[in-house]
């Protein structure tokens, strides 16, 4: 629906008064927002999809030549493409309501993360017989992000991006301190010893910090894995946060923290910024975890930095690997132009979409070809990522994955400022988690 801006106007009237509440109820909140294409300019016999997206930036351009590319394609289909803020991580409030309400979009631009929850509550229309009369299956994509936009067996997303997350590092601090800056850590012992040559203190103040294991792009979920351990049975529906291995790794975060005083690490953190104030980029932080979304930032805003990539370390410096995320299109509950809608969803999400949108955006496909066709692979920094992907890891596929996501990320906060041993924290974790699968 088209977004306008709403002025009060004082009115003693109670029929004004109702009137207003019903303006606001079909209007969406002031902000920032576009229609790309009005149903008024439709020309005659057009159908038009509705379209709500949280794309800003380099993204959001990357959406429009997507739709620009469509229509062309599809002179009968218009695209009505309206920005809604905060889609994604348990932030979809407005467009579960237009689907309770019986007014939802005939597309949104949904995470991935969250396609099995909203599948398990009905809110999404399945995919599966459309992709298969279309001859659309999961060999064309990564398996991960197949898996992620699927829920017992039925398909009820297109994925479209991907990411991934490899350790960062500054070659001239490697070479300040004298390692060696074309051999990055591999295990976690060398990550440490790193770390601690690069980190410089005076007193209880850092002045560089060699690593902070949950900063950036650190979540727990790429060390538990990292460290061998898992997050999910889906054989049994049970949450596994305890598992052993993931017990080592936030264990060995415990130990980080304690070793450089976590307090002291939190007076850094939190007096540090984003995008030309990133402490990689100022100089402070001589390596992170991060994403190739990363690499964007580091061109833009201190493109002569002399850094690399390399997969997170491991215990045994073997079996290295990442999670990924990304996004999906998807067909929310009760849209009204199924077939207009899933020409959309198709186009989106194949080779052709793909290649538009991260040609703008940056973003990795999940279509492996459409990365060698832009080049990924053939760059330095990109072909890390891309070349770490078929061994990526998805979130689990769950109904209760944004509790599970809060929890875990409770449990770092916990575990390293001892309010309780990572044993316990992870099984406190575990059980929540559980009790909530099972309700």
């Amino acid at each position: 629906m088209r977004k306008t801006r709403i002025k009060l106007v004082k009115c003693n009237l109670l029929l004004l008064l109702m009137a207003f509440a019903v303006l606001v109820g079909c209007s969406s909140e002031e902000g920032a927002g576009s229609d790309n294409n009005s149903d008024s300019g439709n020309e005659e016999g057009q159908t038009t999809v509705k379209f709500w997206h949280p794309m800003t930036d380099t993204s959001g351009d990357a959406v429009e030549e997507v739709i620009e590319a469509f229509e062309k394609q599809n002179p009968d289909i218009n695209i009505d493409a309206t920005y809604i803020a905060n889609q994604g991580e348990g932030q979809n409030e407005k467009l579960l309501t237009a689907i309770a309400g019986g007014n939802p979009p005939d597309v949104a631009y949904f995470d991935r993360f969250e396609v099995a929850s909203w599948a398990a509550q009905g809110s999404l229309e399945e995919l599966t017989d459309f992709a298969e009369d279309d001859g659309i299956t999961k060999n064309k994509y990564y398996d991960f992000a197949w898996a992620e936009a699927s829920y017992e067996g039925g398909l009820y997303g297109i994925p479209t991006t991907t990411d991934s997350r490899l350790l960062f590092y500054n070659k001239d601090h490697f070479d300040e301190v004298g390692l060696d800056p074309e051999n990055p850590p591999t295990t976690i012992d060398e990550l440490e010893a790193a770390a601690e040559k690069l980190t410089i203190k005076e007193g209880n103040r850092f002045e560089r910090i060699g690593f902070i294991p949950w900063y950036g792009q650190g979540w727990f979920y790429g060390w538990g894995w990292s460290f061998g351990g898992d997050f999910y049975d889906p054989s049994t529906n049970t949450a596994t946060a305890d598992h052993p291995k993931n017990v080592e790794a936030l264990e060995w975060m415990t130990d980080f923290a304690q070793k450089y005083g976590v307090e002291e690490i939190a007076g850094f953190t939190d007096s540090q910024g984003d995008g030309a104030m990133d402490p990689f980029l100022t100089g402070q932080l001589s390596m992170k975890v991060d994403g190739n979304f990363g690499v964007a930032s580091i061109e833009k805003f201190k493109p002569d930095l002399n850094y690399g990539v390399t997969p997170m370390p491991t215990p045994t410096g073997k079996d290295h690997t990442t999670w990924s995320g990304g996004w999906s299109v998807v067909m929310p509950k009760g849209a009204e132009n199924q077939e207009a809608a899933w020409e959309f969803l198709k186009f989106f999400g194949g080779e052709e979409g793909q290649k538009i949108f991260s040609e703008t955006s940056r973003d990795f496909s999940v279509i492996d070809s459409v990365n060698e066709e832009l080049g990924y692979k053939d760059d330095s920094i990109f072909s890390e990522f891309i070349n770490i992907l078929p061994k990526s890891n998805a979130r689990p596929v769950m109904t209760e994955g944004s509790l599970y996501w809060n929890e875990l990320a409770d449990a770092v906060e916990n575990a390293t400022r001892d309010n309780g041993t990572p044993q316990e924290i992870l099984e406190e974790v575990s059980d929540k988690v559980n009790e909530a699968l099972e309700n």
